[in-house]
């Protein structure tokens, strides 16, 4: 048997030179060199040996399937143990022989001899290694092919005298077929068949090959940030899945993407496959001479069926019998019920007894005859009246007719409708009886403190100041109470004492007065008139002749700068002339100006224009004479402005919104939304958390800044619509002033405690304007230090409420 063995291998042995590659040039073939050859047949018995102890790493991993669970394939190119033989041995233009190769001859190698040996006798022995490690395997040194160069080549296990098998040299002489297997089945280097390979999570092996050694999974000591990278520098990463019977990751191609991706968009996995070719009728319509089948017809079916028979005996055994009775024909005459002659005991309403009957009809009158008396016969103008009203006003759902005879009366048009409302009353009809809640109407009231808990405020007219001749728009009174200023539309301002309602001064200005303010600082003596498109500052010269002098002093020692500023508004001294009428300074825009405001230290006043775009507002310091515009884009056209009380705030009412800019910050803090459709006016709580609004659609609504955005309460107190709204700087008391002719005085209280809402209680409604043109009530104002307000109207009078 062992010359048998050292017979195959040699045939194995010498049929290898036929794979060598000519080399580059023509010329015959080099001959082998003899050490390759003792390479081959020392390698040959190392390989096939019981033993595995002179085994090398490289050809471990190719018999125990770590060379197909990650380390390099034979496709990628010679491993290094062989790249180091042919450097050191010298191999020029020779084939290498690959490890597949070589593999595959020493498994044909082993398949002979197992045939042989069962053959010829018992087997051999062999040590137990399908348990061994393969990083033992590895460690293991390797043999060197040059220790044995003597040693004869073995044969395989074959019969005496019998050739090698044709096939094994058929493998290695010519190309291998198996080297790339393109098939669909399963990877043939994976051999475990079909088994779960769950079972294998917790081992470090997948299956065994047919030799009963591990094939073990394939080493992944990559990481994410490796992942990572590869997924970065990899450009077909994204066609990369891996296969869970190898562990190897595979490249899927342009045809097995395109197959996933038209899986994906639910069209069929085939190309070629046309889901829209047009149907073949099978049957046609045409009539034809034959069948389809034109088979000719069963004898069965000209004999009748004993089965049926059968069948219909005993049908008719039960129908003698009475056991299947005919069936009843319908009844098609409908059925009615009164839905109230029976009452379930165990309902609700059969508990309570509130059963309600059916409601009647109200009996004829004169009015239903035919017949009837004259004072029931409706004239021509009641007619017409009756055809203008709507259904539901009518007295009579009819007009009532006289008829000569009853065989004259017509049939009645409306009984088809009339019957078709009955029946709905009757359905619609409570079934039971609800008893009326008794509650008080005072109940529903919220609980307010009486008017004269909350006293004082203005209950009554006290003085009319007369003397313009046209519409006073707008007023404005002293910081110490003891004056009042008024502009009207006839083109002057008149200064007035509050205490006896005498004219002191008027100073003609030339043009319809907007807007008047006085300066809230009790030192300076300065009111500010809006005129067309300027700005007046007047002096008085009113009361204290100091405050007076003071006053022109602080304005004549303002000293121009070298180089003035571009500013949106020019600044100009009066003329001698205007200086006698009380003019000081003149404030020029070119555009109209409709409002003009101080600020609380009387140093800023603001400025709102007709106009459109971002210089709408305007802000102008007195002391150092400078203009500038705080905004750079507009948010709709302004209303009006105020000034925050205690805080750098400014207060911008648009037509939809009421708009709170920091002005340090330059940024917006809080939009307000009215909820109303025209905003026309602006007041602020001298405590700075509370802001009210008056609106064109008759709405007054106050905002609670440290609650919300929205309305705190919205109060409808006038008819028409809001031209001014005001807050007493002393007493919690606000007013609104409306085209009606009235003014509303409402208490409104403020608490420290921010847990606690302001307390809004109407307290008086004073009348005594006259409107005139559609105008009632244009401004309203509160005297500084008394519960007083003052108000002009639109009759060109100016009334005090105390």
């Amino acid at each position: 048997m062992a010359g048998a063995r050292d017979a195959g291998r040699a045939a194995a042995t010498g049929a290898r030179p036929g794979k060598r590659r000519r080399g580059p040039g023509p010329g015959p073939e080099p001959e082998p060199e003899p050490q390759e050859s003792s390479l081959a047949c020392a390698a040959a018995p190392s390989l096939r040996d019981d033993g595995d102890s002179g085994l090398s790493g490289s050809e471990e991993s190719v018999f125990s399937g770590l060379e197909d669970s990650g380390s390099e394939s034979s496709e990628d190119g010679p491993a290094e143990g062989e790249d180091e033989v042919s450097s050191d041995e010298g191999r020029g233009g020779t084939e290498k022989t690959t490890r597949q190769q070589v593999q595959r001859e020493i498994t044909v190698d082993r398949e002979e001899g197992r045939e042989r040996g069962r053959e010829a006798g018992p087997p051999l022995s062999r040590e137990p290694d399908a348990g061994l490690d393969p990083r033992t395997l590895r460690s293991r040194p390797e043999p060197k092919a040059a220790a044995q160069p003597t040693e004869p080549p073995r044969r395989p296990y074959t019969r005496a005298g019998s050739p090698p098998p044709r096939t094994e040299v058929a493998s290695v002489q010519g190309q291998d077929e198996y080297a790339e297997d393109s098939s669909d089945e399963e990877d043939i280097r994976n051999t475990v068949g079909n088994v779960p390979l769950a079972w294998y999570d917790d081992f470090p092996h997948v299956g065994y090959d047919l030799d009963g050694r591990r094939i073990y999974k394939p080493l992944r000591t990559r990481d994410e940030l490796d992942q990572f990278l590869d997924k970065m520098d990899d450009p077909d990463y994204w066609r990369t899945v891996r296969d869970r019977m190898t562990g190897h990751d595979v490249r899927l191609t342009d045809e097995q993407v395109a197959l996933v991706r038209r899986l994906q968009s639910g069209q069929f996995g085939d190309r070629s496959c046309d889901p829209y070719e047009p149907a073949v009728d099978f049957f046609s319509g045409d009539l034809m001479l034959h069948p389809v089948t034109n088979r000719p017809a069963d004898k069965r079916s000209f004999i009748p069926s004993l089965v049926e028979k059968e069948k219909v005996s005993r049908m008719v055994h039960a129908i003698k019998m009475g056991w299947i009775q005919p069936r009843r024909p319908r009844d098609h005459t409908p059925s009615f019920y009164d839905l109230w002659a029976q009452e379930d005991p165990d309902a609700v309403l059969g508990r309570h007894k509130m059963h309600v009957p059916a409601p009647k009809l109200a009996l004829p009158g004169h009015a239903e005859s035919y017949n009837p008396p004259p004072e029931y016969l409706p004239s021509e103008e009641e007619r017409l009246v009756w055809e203008q009203q709507e259904p539901g006003e009518r007295k009579l759902n009819f007009l009532p007719r006289k008829f000569p005879s009853l065989r004259a009366v017509p049939a009645y048009g409306r009984f088809i409708q009339e019957r078709f409302e009955r029946c709905l009353d009757l359905y619609l009809c409570p079934r039971q009886r609800k008893m009326r809640v008794n509650v008080d109407p005072e109940d529903l009231i919220p609980k307010l403190p009486r008017p004269r808990d909350l006293q004082p405020f203005p209950t009554c007219q006290a003085l009319v100041y007369r003397g313009h001749s046209n519409l006073v728009r707008c007023l404005s009174v002293s910081p110490d109470g003891q004056w009042l200023a008024s502009g009207s539309d006839d083109g002057s301002v008149r200064l007035w004492e509050v205490a006896t309602a005498r004219c002191m001064r008027t100073v003609p200005v030339g043009g319809v007065v907007k807007s008047v303010a006085w300066n809230p600082r009790p030192a300076v003596c300065l009111v500010a008139v809006a005129v067309e498109d300027s700005v007046l500052l007047l002096n008085p010269a009113l009361g204290d002749r100091l405050v007076a002098g003071s006053t022109d002093q602080l304005l004549s020692a303002f000293v121009p700068p070298e180089e003035p500023a571009a500013q949106p508004a020019r600044w100009l001294e009066a003329s001698e002339e205007e200086r006698q009428g009380g003019l000081r300074l003149r404030i020029c825009h070119g555009k109209p100006v409709t409002q003009v405001t101080w600020h609380g230290r009387g140093d800023y006043m603001a400025v709102v224009l007709a106009a459109a775009g971002h210089t709408q507002v305007l802000i102008h310091q007195l002391s150092r004479r400078r203009s500038q515009s705080p905004f750079r884009r507009s948010h709709g056209r302004v209303q009006c402005v105020a000034f925050h009380p205690l805080r750098p705030f400014l207060l911008v009412a648009s037509q939809r919104a009421v708009r709170l800019y920091h002005l340090l910050r330059q940024e917006l803090t809080k939009k307000l939304r009215p909820n109303c459709k025209w905003v026309s006016s602006l007041a602020v709580h001298p405590a700075g958390d509370n802001v009210i609004c008056g609106s064109y659609d008759s709405k007054l609504v106050w905002f609670d800044l440290d609650l919300s955005c929205e309305p705190y309460r919205v109060l409808r107190h006038h008819k028409k619509a809001l031209r001014a709204v005001a807050f007493h700087t002393r007493y919690p008391l606000f007013a609104s002033g409306s085209d009606d002719g009235s003014v509303t005085v409402c208490h409104g209280m403020v608490y420290n405690d921010l847990l606690q809402n302001p307390l809004l209680v109407p307290v008086k409604v004073l009348r005594g304007h006259v409107p005139t043109r559609d105008l009632g009530v244009l401004d309203v104002a509160f005297h500084p230090t008394q519960p007083w307000v003052f108000s002009s109207g639109a009759d060109g009078t100016i009334r005090l409420f105390s």
